[in-house]
């Protein structure tokens, strides 16, 4: 992977006759000291259309100053990035192409804009002689490579906040500047800038008809689909860095557009929209392999660090340990493969065509309130059925296997309401609550499933290289407990959850 940073820095207009204010006056700067002028030559590289900007996302190879080679930066907030370098090279490295993967896919790299700029440097040290902040008064020359061969100038004030430093000391140097006419930039990068004075006019036809009326149901659904398509792109490098949660987001991501494409069937044509959710099921089951050991992991050390001392009998701790750890390593191994393969690819690719012509039924030109109201009802209708069949059997597996069709269910159906909120406002809202608590009840069940069935594995593999086993089966019996508990207590959550007044609000 390539070396990494957090940058967080405040861009600043500025003239070729700006001249910094004295520095040295701000709070905890002890010396103001100027490091000279640096030549900087930057090549920026991006799709035809622009792809990576679109983003927000900045790829370029630039020499000169003390870290030439190739930068990516991808957007954390306003004016926070995450920057990773790799040396001078002819060809993007690899490291750096596995990370914009989810949005170049196939597409070709193109140089898009060059930057040359002349850096003035001062450093602000505290009194130890540390670095605090770095600021540069950049004179910047932009020109166009595609589209055109369009040029534009400008200078600007950078503040760089040094590594760990507080952000709070971005706020004491900005209020010298300001004193001194100085202000906040528009642009949020000098690539940001540079595209948009070197773009190509663009001829607007006046006698087009714009798109007026209210939102139809197909506008919301495909508004939600779009956003979970989006989310599902932007994890993509998340998960490549081993980011915590980021597995488990963009399983999450997956599941929802899914999920409305099975609820709103109604809305979008299943011949189409079948296809692509049997390659996102494909993609979750992949996803799943690694979050769910991270889950599993999760939940048999917090068990074990719950019990005394004295009932953990024999090498327990390092036994979990060398088994998670063999788990989890090859689980990581293959979600990155799923994510480099071409099938991966193909599905991005499908999701975008989808949007692009949507396959739209008669229902989706309709008001949104009655067709999305229906649709969650359904998916409610779906559960009930569900939750009554499970509470019917006796504990054991069946009872289990019915109890995770429902947890499926209650899923479908939190999805569904969040996806009609914007339309349904605040009893969409109340209904996902309940919904999700049914989940996470009947998700807590299952998990027990799991962890039972991971600790008796565990519990042959000790007794086989004569350890004890009496932890593993300690620990086996207190989450059978657990799930006892949480099947005494679902038909009260389940009662909450189905109360006539929530649905009849969802139906207005």
């Amino acid at each position: 992977m390539a070396d990494s940073k957090r940058e967080i820095e405040r861009k600043y207009e500025a003239t070729a006759e700006t001249r910094l204010p004295d520095l040295s006056r701000v709070a905890g700067v002890s010396a103001v000291a100027h490091r000279g002028v640096t030549e900087l030559d930057a090549v920026y590289y991006d799709t035809e259309d622009l792809r990576l900007a679109a983003g927000s996302l900045t790829l370029r190879r630039r020499t000169g100053g003390s870290d030439a080679g190739w930068h990516l930066k991808f957007p954390v907030a306003s004016g926070i990035r995450d920057e990773f370098q790799e040396p001078l090279s002819d060809t993007l490295p690899r490291s750096l192409a596995g990370l914009l993967r989810s949005r170049v896919r196939r597409s070709e790299l193109v140089p898009v804009v060059r930057l040359r700029t002349a850096r003035d440097v001062h450093h602000l040290l505290d009194a130890e002689g540390a670095l605090l902040a770095e600021v540069s008064n950049d004179t910047v020359r932009a020109e166009r490579l595609t589209g055109g061969s369009a040029t534009a100038a400008w200078t600007e004030i950078e503040v760089e906040l040094a590594d760990d430093g507080d952000p709070a000391f971005l706020d004491a140097v900005e209020r010298p500047l300001r004193k001194a006419g100085v202000r906040p930039s528009a642009s949020p990068s000098k690539l940001a800038r540079a595209l948009a004075e070197t773009a190509p006019e663009l001829k607007r036809d006046n006698g087009a008809d714009e798109k007026a009326g209210e939102l139809t149901a197909g506008d919301h659904v495909l508004a939600y689909i779009r956003h979970q398509n989006e989310a599902i792109v932007a994890l993509d490098p998340a998960v490549r860095r081993d980011l915590p949660d980021s597995v488990h987001q963009m399983r999450v991501a997956t599941r929802r557009l899914r999920s409305a494409m099975r609820t709103y069937r109604r809305i979008l044509d299943r011949g189409v929209t079948d296809p692509i959710g049997g390659e996102l099921k494909w993609l979750a089951a992949e996803l799943g392999i690694d979050r769910d050991q991270e889950v599993l992991d999760a939940r048999l050390r917090a068990r074990l660090d719950a019990l005394p001392g004295t009932l953990i009998l024999g090498p327990v701790r390092g036994r979990l340990r060398i088994w998670s750890a063999a788990r989890r390593g090859g689980s990581r191994r293959r979600t990155v493969g799923v994510l480099d393969g071409k099938r991966y690819l193909v599905l991005l690719e499908r999701l975008d065509a989808l949007l692009a012509a949507p396959p739209l039924l008669p229902a989706a030109s309709r008001a949104p309130e009655q067709e999305l109201s229906r649709a969650v009802l359904k998916e409610y209708e779906r559960l009930a059925t569900r939750v009554g069949h499970a509470l019917e059997l006796p504990p054991g597996h069946d009872r289990d296997l019915a109890l995770h069709d429902a947890r499926k269910a209650a899923k479908r159906a939190r999805y569904a309401a969040e996806a009609a909120r914007p339309v349904l406002g605040k009893p969409a809202k109340r209904f996902a609550k309940r919904m999700k608590a049914l989940q996470t009840l009947l998700g807590d069940h299952q998990d027990s499933v799991v962890a039972r069935d991971a600790l008796r594995n565990l519990a042959v593999q000790a007794h086989a290289a004569g350890e004890s086993a009496f932890t593993w089966g300690l620990l086996y019996g207190r989450e059978e407990a657990s799930a006892a508990a949480g099947e005494r207590e679902l038909p009260e959550v389940w009662k909450r959850a189905s109360r006539p007044r929530l649905r009849a609000a969802l139906e207005g």
